[in-house]
């Protein structure tokens, strides 16, 4: 199943529709706009919440835990690596590898992919494609992609700040 995610660009918080392959809103996400930490609420059709996406505030590396029914189910953290960005997912049998900064990149259990993510480049704001195995968990799916999108975002920000300044 392929599923599109389309950021708005000029918002103060985070908040999109996750589309079908038919082009119907399937998913919302909801950010907070005042919170220690990003924190994104991710909705069902129906506009109740199905998992809370939250940043560790106090940590050395960027992590986020996943929330279901209020009971943390996956720990996605990035690790300290010198060369190639590289995260573990805790509590789930889920590596990830690929492109992280050109948005190309797969989830995989003992080496077969189960996601592929993909970066639209000739778009309105950030748009990806979510391709997820049949019979794979959607919604641990979407919450490991939005959590590397956080992490991305954040450091596309510190780098752009830190450029500013010399």
């Amino acid at each position: 199943m392929k599923l599109y995610l389309q950021q708005k660009i000029f918002s103060f918080t985070t908040q999109f529709s996750i589309k079908d392959e038919t082009g119907n809103d399937k998913y919302f996400v909801k950010g907070e706009l005042i919170s220690l930490g990003k924190k994104l609420h991710l909705l069902n059709s129906g506009n109740q919440e199905i998992a809370l996406i939250q940043q560790q505030f106090i940590s050395f590396l960027p992590k986020f835990k996943v929330l279901i029914n209020n009971s943390e189910v996956a720990e996605i953290v990035k690790e300290f690596t010198v060369f190639k960005p590289k995260y573990r997912v805790n509590g789930l049998n889920w590596t990830i590898d690929g492109d992280f900064f050109g948005h190309d990149y797969q989830i995989l259990s003992d080496g077969k992919a189960l996601v592929s993510i993909h970066k639209k480049w000739m778009s309105w704001g950030d748009s990806y494609e979510v391709d997820i195995v049949p019979g794979t968990d959607e919604v641990m799916a979407l919450a490991v992609v939005l959590a590397i999108d956080c992490v991305l975002e954040a450091e596309q920000n510190s780098r752009s700040h830190s450029n500013s300044y010399n």
